[in-house]
């Protein structure tokens, strides 16, 4: 069986390596002057890979063992987490409006296409979406220092002489 340690190791690493790509996907949104489909599409490729790097080790490794690990810093580090994802939810509410709103105004063929003007709600919901995002974001981090303190005392101090 492998250890426990090396499996920290790579869900660390993982979730680290998710980042960039958080970061990024939002940045695409941030610097667009006009949200188009095309736009959006870019946008979502990287923010699919960020979440599946962080979400993949939510899954498989974090969530089954929580139970076993009430501490302090576990219940602060799964708080931080659940809220993020609480938050990103809250944005996918924004994102499904939006991308029912191109649907309707069969858009789809029109990568140029500015977002803004497929309904009147549309700002509404865009702000929804920005809202939980940056929500996200915020929470996201504080789950990941959590994390990495965590990592620390939990799998690097028993090690130290």
């Amino acid at each position: 069986m492998v250890d426990e340690s090396v499996i920290a190791v790579a869900a660390a690493l993982s979730v680290t390596a998710s980042l960039p790509f958080l970061l990024y996907g939002a940045w695409i949104m941030i610097d667009a002057e006009t949200v188009t489909w095309g736009v959006l599409v870019h946008h979502l490729k990287y923010i699919t890979v960020g979440l599946l790097l962080t979400t993949i080790p939510l899954v498989t490794w974090m969530l089954p063992r929580i139970l076993g690990q009430m501490t302090g810093d576990a219940v602060i580090h799964a708080f931080f987490g659940l809220q993020a994802y609480a938050l990103l939810v809250f944005a996918l509410t924004g994102i499904v409006r939006i991308l029912q709103a191109k649907r309707n105004a069969n858009a789809y063929h029109d990568p140029d296409a500015d977002l803004d003007d497929l309904h009147e709600h549309m700002g509404h919901w865009r702000s929804r979406l920005r809202v939980g995002v940056a929500g996200f974001m915020i929470l996201w981090f504080c789950a990941w220092l959590s994390g990495l303190y965590r990592f620390y005392t939990l799998h690097l101090v028993p090690m130290l002489p």
